[in-house]
């Protein structure tokens, strides 16, 4: 490793979730669980995300420290989940960095030429997200996340 690459120090804190599209989120919960023994932390319905998601904790404690996988199902055709299905078929749809700071990490980012898609809002579990345009990422959806009990974050 290069001494300029171990002196730089990332501001993000964990993967927090990694973000998974399905047609069916029952069938999806069943397979993971099933499979891997991954249980539901978290459910619930963002109405402004059009989607009905499932957090599946990997490891760490829901109060920190945890990662996660994220199950998407569209509740309306106009979603960008639905889109994505429409257009890529189940996958996985982005990726989540963790930070201490959503709005600060977005705008240095955004200084670096990343576009960011909107000014941070609320999302699963009561964080605060906003995303990175995927073709300025390496074609990949970027999340990024401040958990709720994160100084600044939404109480859970």
């Amino acid at each position: 490793m290069s001494a300029a690459a171990s002196e730089s120090v990332s501001p993000f804190t964990r993967i927090d979730h990694i973000g998974i599209a399905c047609r069916d989120l029952d069938a999806a919960v069943r397979f993971y669980r099933d499979t891997y023994g991954f249980e539901v932390a978290h459910e619930e319905v963002n109405e402004e995300q059009g989607v009905r998601e499932a957090m599946l904790r990997i490891n760490g404690t829901d109060d920190g420290g945890a990662s996660y996988l994220q199950l998407l199902e569209p509740v309306r055709e106009d979603s960008p989940v639905a889109k994505f299905l429409a257009k890529n078929g189940e996958g996985v749809h982005h990726i989540a960095f963790g930070t201490a700071d959503v709005a600060g990490e977005a705008a240095a980012v955004g200084e670096r030429g990343v576009r960011v898609l909107g000014e941070p809002r609320t999302g699963s579990m009561g964080s605060l997200i906003t995303f990175l345009h995927p073709k300025d990422c390496g074609g990949v959806l970027t999340e990024l996340v401040q958990s709720a009990g994160a100084p600044g974050g939404h109480a859970r």
